[in-house]
């Protein structure tokens, strides 16, 4: 009377679902420089924590009596897990069953794992390799009819980028609806060499006069460059690890705060190198990363996007053991100025810091908008409008750290103007509509081009107009909150995240993410 016979086919069903795709496929993906997705799923979880969801999923082959004599897996395995202590919900692309593709499986997994994420309110990973629910044209003579697209599902997906954290790791050669899911994402990961990603791979884009490789079409040198995706790992475990990283700063869902570490960096440390940090010569680069280091909790930093939009650098720290996002711009790429491509990176970024309830702390440097023709043709000043829009939806608690230059329409969104934003500069700090160089001749054309010497009247007038560029002409006037000594400003920053961390409502924002 006992159910052990039940039982030891129920063993039986899941020891055959854990050979994948067969030991051969298996071996093709280890020797294409590949783990499997079962060894991904644990090299990634905490250790022994993964619980899986369907376990006995895909298609069975029977014998004339009805028992199992082989067993083919779905191209999905989904469950649940830790990522440093903390409960996540983990699907993975097995490769090894038809390459990923939805002919290896069903495709209520993938709309389970959507629903078990958003639902329980759990952080939701993707190991993408394949297209990842898209079929072949070999369907159609499945199914005897040629399917309609549609895309099932995605409204759940979307739902997902403004309730739970969503990662994605482009783990192989990735298309269709696997790209899509690697690009719908809060953050996402390619593997140099192993992984490409594209709408339509190399056999399709023969066939309209372009003949390349795989990573000639798809691959991390060109996705981690145009913001399609955010990093670029070495390997798979470096993507892992990075996208552990990630996870660390954000809650688990919108309905709850992020985790405040341990503080073990001293809140009053005083930063005595920022004091010649920024040359006197404003026609001089200097290295914002060493200062963006200084001023957050030791060895917290965590950039994403570091290889497009680079005027602009973006990424994660801890500030008194707060999460927070922070931007910084760059002076090595552009002068710091918004191009189209950090304009978008900037708009991605400040959703993010929104959706998940994150302080921003802005370290400013930026001389405008990029000019030029190229600037014109790519329309900056339409993704530039997103971007402030975005900004000044924003609800999070911002502080802006003006450095150096400040100018012009883009300088101008350094805070979110529409709130009370905390705002302070350094000495060093310049701001106008724009330098002072670029539009001393248009003002005052008629007074240089009368004068005896014109090009002595233009450096009078030049030198007239610095002594009023000084910071402190505009903190009299209560232009700007506080001109502070550099020195101070992790002093300052801790003492802006202690004081709003108790501000942030918890919940979703009026606006959904904009991936």
């Amino acid at each position: 009377m006992s159910w052990k016979p039940e039982v030891d086919e129920l063993q039986q069903r899941q020891r055959l679902a854990q050979q994948m795709g067969g030991a051969e496929r298996v071996r093709r993906q280890h020797e294409g420089g590949k783990l499997t997705v079962r060894e991904r799923i644990d090299q990634f979880l905490d250790a022994g924590s993964f619980h899986e969801v369907g376990s006995v999923t895909g298609e069975a082959q029977y014998d004339g009596n009805g028992n199992i004599v082989g067993f083919t897996a779905t191209y999905l395995v989904i469950g649940r897990g830790r990522v440093n202590g903390q409960p996540v919900v983990i699907a993975g692309d097995d490769f090894t069953v038809r390459g990923g593709s939805s002919e290896g499986g069903i495709k209520d997994k993938l709309l389970r794992v959507e629903m078990m994420a958003h639902d329980l309110r759990l952080p939701l990973v993707r190991l993408v390799d394949g297209t990842g629910g898209g079929g072949s044209v070999r369907t159609t003579e499945v199914l005897g009819y040629m399917k309609c697209p549609s895309l099932q599902g995605w409204g759940l997906a979307v739902e997902n980028l403004s309730t739970v954290p969503v990662v994605s790791l482009a783990l192989g050669s990735v298309a269709g609806l696997g790209a899509m899911r690697v690009a719908g994402s809060h953050y996402s990961v390619m593997v140099q060499e192993t992984s490409q990603l594209f709408v339509a791979g190399p056999p399709l884009v023969k066939r309209i006069g372009q003949d390349y490789t795989k990573n000639e079409l798809g691959g991390s040198q060109i996705h981690a460059r145009n913001g399609t995706v955010d990093d670029e790992a070495a390997t798979e475990s470096d993507a892992f690890q990075r996208a552990r990283k990630f996870l660390s700063y954000l809650p688990r869902s919108v309905y709850e705060l992020p985790q405040r570490a341990q503080a073990t960096d001293d809140p009053m440390r005083r930063v005595e190198t920022l004091i010649d940090a920024i040359p006197r010569d404003s026609r001089k680069v200097y290295k914002v990363r060493p200062i963006v280091e200084s001023v957050v909790d030791a060895g917290s930093f965590f950039e994403t996007g570091r290889l497009w939009g680079r005027s602009i650098v973006t990424g994660f720290a801890r500030i008194d053991g707060w999460p927070v996002a922070l931007m910084a711009s760059d002076p090595f790429f552009y002068a710091g100025a918004w191009t189209v491509d950090a304009a978008r990176k900037i708009r991605r970024f400040v959703d993010l810091a929104q959706t998940f309830h994150l302080p921003m702390v802005h370290l400013v440097d930026c001389p405008g908008f990029m000019i030029g023709l190229e600037a014109e043709q790519g329309s900056a000043i339409r993704f530039g409008v997103e971007t402030i829009t975005a900004i000044n939806e924003s609800t999070i608690p911002w502080c802006a750290i003006i450095m150096r230059k400040c100018f012009g329409i883009a300088g101008g969104a350094h805070a979110n103007n529409a709130r009370y934003s905390h705002r302070y500069a350094w000495p060093s700090a310049e701001w106008g509509s724009l330098p002072i160089q670029g539009g001393l001749e248009v003002a005052y054309r008629a007074e240089i081009e009368t004068a005896p010497d014109p090009a002595a009247k233009m450096a009078e007038i030049e030198e007239r107009l610095r002594q009023l560029r000084s910071p402190f002409r505009s903190a009299e006037a209560f232009n700007i909150d506080e001109v502070i000594d550099p020195r101070d400003t992790r002093r300052i920053v801790c003492d802006f995240v202690n004081v709003t961390a108790a501000a942030r409502p918890v919940g979703r924002t009026a606006f959904g993410y904009r991936p």
